[in-house]
């Protein structure tokens, strides 16, 4: 529950905070609606569509309503997705609004003892400390391979997890080990003549629990022409604190990562994840207020890249690609495409691959439902929004879906470990299919 002084001091946050220009640019037309997951999937409430949100926001900056606990609700059920920024004829910046007023209420609430602990351990101890994320890692692998997880599940004692936990637990990718976590490059030459020189942003989790791809990415930029510079000194890009209401965490992990990246002479620094580059391309946005930190915030965005961009420029789908004989099909990465505006470059990639056919899918664009932790925290939304991707996903008859951030990833798993299609589906990231192409067409004949 929300008290009165901290509606107070919530309410004056707003009013010295909250971008009031851009709350007016919101013309109130309408035009987002259709493009809003939680307010087609709660029965069309006004108050979980994007205009419903702004109509509050400006509404407390102006006295007209308290910041109480349905304006908290409201705000906490939005996915993040920003689907409707792309669709808005003024062109708010929905997505800037909903991180200050979140940051706002969540820097002047009391959370609940156990929720702070957990959001203590997980911003401010795992999530910015690689080591401690490999650790973290280490040991998931530990009980994957120790006969651990297979005497959990045995035993019974995985009944007492929510259902959505104990479905996410099946679906977690098999590991690396500890070793391998910590044997790490930091330069790898082109294995072509060199086109571009390249920093990777190899990311918190995608450089841990989803290593192999991190790998795979490398390999393709190898291949493409690269040459690739992975600084040491990166950092979690901190787009779980800036959607979550830690705004000052994310400011210093951005300066981080700035820091270790302005030295490498690279033309572009690569992203795999449509998540972390949606939120490193708006450092400049996130630092614009700090003097030193804002130039050096802008240059660093304007490199930011996705693997699916520099793939497509370096002319990757010219070179053989091939497949089995199958149909697949991509989920877009909300940010992807809504921030970063990659949408063309992996459907073209896709489609460049011999044996493969590729269907698009009904609404590829709207929210799978994972949205960083929110498959966690609003899981019964989560699921509404999964179920009728999946509905979508099966209409294409498609053996396999591709995606292109590491959440999307997950939540395709768990609904395909839903609807019980494990045996006739799959779900992989784009990299790991464009990487298993190229060296598929590369198998000597008969083998």
């Amino acid at each position: 529950m929300i008290t009165v002084q901290e509606k107070k001091r919530i309410q004056t946050e707003f009013q010295d905070k909250m971008d009031y220009d851009e709350l007016l640019n919101c013309m109130r037309c309408g035009f987002c609606l259709p493009s809003c997951p939680t307010y087609i999937e709660s029965g069309y409430d006004e108050a979980h569509s994007p205009r419903g949100r702004i109509a509050l926001m400006k509404a407390v900056v102006d006295g007209d309503i308290e910041p109480d606990e349905d304006v908290k609700r409201s705000l906490d059920m939005c996915l993040g997705c920003r689907a409707c920024e792309p669709v808005c004829p003024s062109g708010v910046n929905y997505g800037h609004l909903l991180e200050q007023a979140r940051d706002i209420i969540y820097q002047n609430h009391q959370l609940t003892a156990s929720t702070k602990a957990i959001r203590n351990i997980a911003f401010k101890g795992l999530f910015p400390n690689q080591s401690r994320m490999r650790t973290m890692t280490g040991l998931l692998g530990f009980y994957q391979r120790s006969g651990l997880q297979k005497a959990a599940r045995r035993t019974g004692l995985m009944k007492f997890l929510p259902e959505n936990l104990r479905t996410m637990e099946q679906v977690l990718p098999e590991v690396p080990s500890l070793k391998q976590l910590k044997n790490r490059p930091d330069h790898l030459p082109s294995l072509v003549p060199q086109k571009k020189k390249v920093a990777f942003f190899s990311g918190c989790l995608m450089d841990s629990m989803f290593m192999a791809t991190n790998d795979a990415t490398m390999k393709l930029l190898q291949y493409a022409g690269c040459e690739i510079v992975i600084p040491d000194s990166q950092a979690c890009c901190g787009a779980l604190h800036g959607h979550s209401g830690e705004k000052q965490q994310a400011k210093e992990l951005a300066k981080r990562n700035i820091a270790a990246f302005e030295t490498s002479g690279a033309d572009y620094i690569i992203t795999n994840a449509g998540g972390c580059g949606a939120f490193l391309t708006d450092y400049d946005h996130l630092l614009k207020d700090d003097p030193e930190w804002a130039p050096r915030a802008a240059a660093f965005a304007v490199k930011i890249k996705d693997i699916s961009s520099v793939l497509s420029e370096l002319e990757f789908d010219k070179l053989p690609l091939e497949l089995p004989e199958q149909i697949i099909t991509y989920q877009d990465s909300c940010h992807l495409k809504n921030v970063q505006k990659t949408f063309l470059e992996p459907r073209q990639l896709l489609q460049s691959i011999a044996g493969a056919q590729y269907k698009e899918m009904k609404d590829a664009d709207r929210c799978c439902g994972s949205a960083g932790i929110y498959n966690i925290v609003e899981s019964e939304m989560s699921m509404q929004i999964l179920d009728y991707k999946m509905e979508q996903v099966q209409d294409t008859m498609a053996k396999t879906i591709v995606t292109a951030n590491p959440g999307c990833l997950l939540q395709m798993k768990l609904g395909i470990e839903r609807e019980g299609l494990a045996d006739n589906m799959r779900v992989v990231h784009i990299v790991d299919l464009l990487l298993e192409a190229y060296e598929y067409a590369r198998q000597p004949v008969g083998s």
